[in-house]
């Protein structure tokens, strides 16, 4: 008797029902919850057919000790958490899904940026309070229109925000990616910066789109921040630690900018006590969203259709298809094919 299939999913507290329902006609399906141990997800995938994660995690010792393991599916964009050159030397493929929410998190970027600009956060605590306030300078926001949004990675979710800034606000947009060319991103709309601090100190607005790699991680640190106008808003949708975040609080207490929208913290989840950023919390020049600019019904139908691709492609046996342009992923050898 053929031996049943065993499948774990990481991170259960993201709930994907229609992931679940179409895995556990496959085999066995195991929940993990986020911030599960290192030795407790080694033990489960030891026996593993295939493995799902979001954030927690994969790192050698959990991949050398996973003998049946057949591929590793990230639901969602992000890599930085799956050594991805000790599942390599295994010949274990790993895919993600980069398209499903390219417009959704841009989406979220924006209305961040609208906040921020209009100070909504800070004239709706006020209302709350006395239930009316005069146009007062306290309250004075400022146009889009003619302002500049310097945009960090020029991937797909930036050009969603490049295309809402620029068709539909009549805002200057620049990018800055050393992996994307002038021509490229001209055909977006977008103007392109080969030095990252001249981008910054023309920009009004800074949103980062950028993928997190040793390269990118703390790209935008305390040199960086002084670079930026007075003025200028900070919004980080993509991953915490490409910005260096003790710089980015110092950056805000010190006026040296004027507002951050963050959804993303390089250690989750945020807190209000015991986390590097948990000053943040209060501040009328700052909006903390948890993680969500991706969570919409359109777009998690989307993940969750694309993800049970990708998994029923590593438990027929069947190549299984990258559609992201990381270069991480498509020096990929084994067990994988490369399309849009």
């Amino acid at each position: 008797m053929a031996e049943a299939v065993k499948i774990v999913r990481t991170d259960a507290e993201l709930e994907c029902p229609r992931i679940d329902a179409g895995l556990k006609q496959r085999g066995r399906l195991v929940l993990l919850p986020d911030g599960v141990a290192e030795t407790a997800l080694a033990a489960e995938v030891a026996d593993a057919d295939l493995l799902l994660m979001c954030y927690t995690p994969v790192t050698a010792r959990v991949i050398g000790q996973a003998a049946k393991l057949k591929g590793i599916v990230k639901y969602g964009v992000g890599i930085d958490a799956i050594d991805i050159q000790a599942a390599s030397a295994r010949g274990i493929p790993v895919v993600n899904v980069p398209e499903y929410a390219e417009a959704t998190v841009a989406e979220a970027a924006f209305a961040l940026l609208i906040a921020l600009a209009k100070k909504l956060p800070a004239i709706e605590r006020a209302m709350q309070g006395p239930g009316w306030i005069w146009p007062t300078g306290d309250w004075l926001g400022r146009d889009l229109a003619g302002e500049t949004l310097g945009l960090v990675g020029v991937g797909r979710i930036a050009r969603s925000m490049a295309r809402m800034a620029g068709a539909g606000f009549r805002m200057r947009v620049l990018g800055y990616d050393p992996y994307v060319e002038a021509e490229e991103m001209r055909a977006r709309g977008v103007e392109k910066r080969e030095d990252l601090h001249a981008l910054l100190a023309e920009s009004d607005v800074v949103s980062v789109h950028a993928v997190l790699s040793a390269e990118t991680r703390h790209l935008i640190g305390g040199a960086e921040f002084a670079c930026m106008k007075p003025s200028a808003i900070f919004i980080n949708t993509a991953r915490g630690a490409i910005a260096d975040e003790a710089a980015l609080l110092r950056a805000l207490e010190a006026g040296e900018i004027a507002g951050a929208g963050l959804d993303v913290y390089g250690a989750e989840p945020l807190a209000r006590s015991g986390h590097p950023l948990s000053a943040l919390y209060g501040r009328e020049n700052v909006i903390l969203l948890p993680h969500l600019a991706f969570y919409t019904g359109e777009a998690m139908r989307r993940l969750e259709d694309e993800t049970l691709e990708r998994c029923f492609e590593v438990l027929d046996g069947r190549p299984v298809l990258v559609k992201s342009r990381d270069p991480r992923l498509t020096a990929q050898r084994h067990g994988v094919s490369f399309g849009a």
